[in-house]
């Protein structure tokens, strides 16, 4: 049965799994996503006109299931991800969360984000900022993250880019 998902609850969703890439939580982040979830930030083929599949054109991350972003986890927890180490401090903002669309189970929000990153092995510090696309669905016990499209505003990336970044 569908549950109702009004704007104070959507907001708020966005908000704890911000706060759960934030402190780092990263196996309660990924329990957060659907098993057949995508999670796709695009490149930009032009000035104004990001790509539109990631099945033939390029990305900037692309992970087509639960089990890829399990697996990304899994690299960054285990210290096996040699350039993310050590991992970057974020501080994520979501904003402007709206209700795009609802279905029987689903729902479609879009939102604005910036992350404020500060990388520790050079001691600097970067803004990335730009747009959520997300689709939840609704399941027993609450809602899963069926879709994320990250539309990264400001490409350019100082050292690496990694989905708790973003």
């Amino acid at each position: 049965m569908s549950q109702v998902l009004n704007a104070s609850t959507a907001a708020e969703f966005l908000y704890r799994e911000a706060h759960l890439l934030d402190r780092q939580r990263f196996d309660e982040w990924v329990d957060l996503y659907a098993s057949d979830a995508v999670y796709w930030i695009p490149a930009w083929k032009s000035e104004h006109q990001p790509t539109d599949n990631p099945e033939t054109e390029l990305s900037l991350l692309y992970c087509a299931s639960r089990n890829a972003l399990v697996d990304r986890v899994w690299r960054l927890s285990s210290n096996l991800s040699v350039a993310s180490m050590p991992l970057a401090r974020t501080a994520h903002s979501v904003a402007n969360v709206v209700i795009e669309r609802t279905g029987d189970d689903t729902v479609d929000l879009r939102s604005s984000w910036t992350s404020h990153v500060y990388n520790p092995k050079y001691k600097s510090q970067h803004v990335y900022f730009g747009s959520y696309e997300h689709r939840l669905r609704s399941v027993d016990d609450g809602w899963k993250i069926a879709r994320k499209k990250i539309t990264l505003m400001n490409d350019f990336i100082p050292t690496v880019l990694d989905l708790y970044m973003v």
